[in-house]
């Protein structure tokens, strides 16, 4: 294919498959041996229901202070498809990925297979890495883990942060079966880090199976919360005193914790100081989650959007309730747990701003406003209303409060990224 920038190949990779998710290693994996693309540096690999994204922003910084090269992948992105491939914290250029997909379209075609959008995303970030010759890589887990086009590579440590109901339709509907899809990121004689701490038989399972080496959290490693700053303990004994990590939450220290378990275990590898690591928690950042932009009023952006998510998020609501009232900019794709991540806000909201999302997924604002009714919140017209997008939504909530309430856009990252791209518009004037 001739492309002139990267819109045109995303357009064009969009394009190509049927299918927006096909779980399966075969394809993309046949693509890779075509490419061989064989990483000779360590690979972390990260995966879990929440705190993915954390693990990973915590893991880039830490290793980025300690001076080493690092190449980062994750996703979904918010606002530009270069937000998930970074090397030492930058973007990666348009050039580097389109030239990363001509490869690989090639390859492809020589392979007479068909890849995701996901899985070229996948071999993209990953030749680009290998071209830039980074001293390590970090992985973000798509979905799942065992079919996860990432899971291809074999990882020197493997994190599970959480596990929790999502994704069911792919993963199974109960935490057993979504355990054994995610511990199946171990590899056999390396460490293998679970931050969770109710923790399903499938997942011991699977440490037998792969024969890893299994660090829990609460028994291998673990932390302990001393106010004004926190301890952690783990395979190479306790680190004192450390400061809170930058990115805001009551989950936070869990995570830190894993990413600190991490880098114990691949201390040969990739050492780091308690410089490193202090510097590295104060300076990760993340978009989305639990990302405040303003005091007054308050306005908060989450990407949650299950029930384990939505709950931790009520926790933050909870230990930062303003004075006033809060605005909810709400909008979610049909096939998450709507209901269930209402549930669990629905005694910190005041007001429900709904809105549509642009993706053929997405949740009608008729169907959300019904979930809300069905989840006992009251009908009263003040308190429901209806947009055309979470911009829309934003701005109304902007003109209603006053200074000591607050904002919160959550339920996907669409609309998070609907209300960035509108706030990115108003700077830009």
């Amino acid at each position: 294919m001739e492309a002139d920038s990267l819109a045109d190949w995303l357009t064009y990779l969009e394009s190509l498959h049927p299918k927006t998710i096909e779980m399966g290693l075969a394809r993309v994996n046949r693509v890779r041996s075509k490419l061989d693309l064989t990483p000779q540096f360590p690979i972390i690999m990260v995966g879990g229901t929440n705190g993915k994204g954390s693990v990973c922003s915590m893991l880039e910084s830490i290793l980025f202070c300690a001076g080493y090269k690092v190449g980062c992948y994750t996703s979904p992105h918010l606002l530009r498809y270069n937000e998930r491939v970074r090397i030492d914290k930058h973007e990666v250029a348009d050039k580097s990925l389109c030239d990363a997909f001509a490869h690989i379209d090639a390859a492809r075609k020589e392979c007479d297979t068909s890849l995701t959008f996901f899985e070229f995303g996948t071999l993209a970030a990953m030749r680009v890495f290998i071209q830039a010759r980074v001293d390590v890589a970090i992985l973000e887990v798509g979905l799942g883990g065992r079919l996860d086009a990432v899971n291809i590579f074999d990882a020197d440590c493997s994190i599970v942060t959480s596990i929790d109901l999502d994704h069911m339709d792919y993963l199974g509907d109960t935490r057993e079966k979504i355990g054994f899809e995610k511990a199946a990121i171990f590899r056999k004689g390396k460490p293998a880090i679970c931050a969770e701490a109710d923790i399903p038989d499938s997942v011991y399972q699977q440490i037998e199976t792969s024969g890893a080496q299994f660090f829990r959290l609460t028994q291998e490693f673990g932390f302990s919360n001393k106010g004004m700053q926190w301890d952690y303990w783990g395979p190479k004994g306790r680190r004192h005193s450390l400061p809170f990590p930058a990115l805001r939450g009551a989950k936070q220290l869990q995570n830190a914790s894993a990413c600190l378990a991490a880098l114990d275990t691949l201390c040969e590898l990739l050492p780091v100081s308690m410089k490193d690591i202090r510097q590295g928690l104060g300076e990760a950042v993340i978009p989305g989650r639990f990302q405040m932009v303003s005091t007054q009023p308050m306005i908060i952006l989450d990407v949650a959007h299950n029930p384990a998510a939505a709950a931790v998020l009520a926790e933050n609501l909870a230990a930062t309730k303003p004075t006033g009232r809060t605005y909810a900019v709400f909008s979610m794709l049909l096939d998450k747990d709507i209901q269930g991540v209402i549930r669990a806000l629905k005694n910190d909201i005041d007001f429900w701003l709904v809105s549509a999302i642009p993706s053929p997924r997405a949740a009608s604002a008729d169907y959300l406003i019904n979930e809300i009714h069905q989840a006992g919140i009251s009908s009263d017209k003040d308190v429901i209303h209806q947009f055309s997008d979470s911009a829309a939504a934003f701005v109304f909530a902007c003109e209603q409060a006053g200074k000591n309430d607050r904002i919160c856009v959550f339920g996907s990252f669409y609309t998070v990224s609907g209300v960035l791209q509108y706030l990115g518009t108003q700077q830009s004037r």
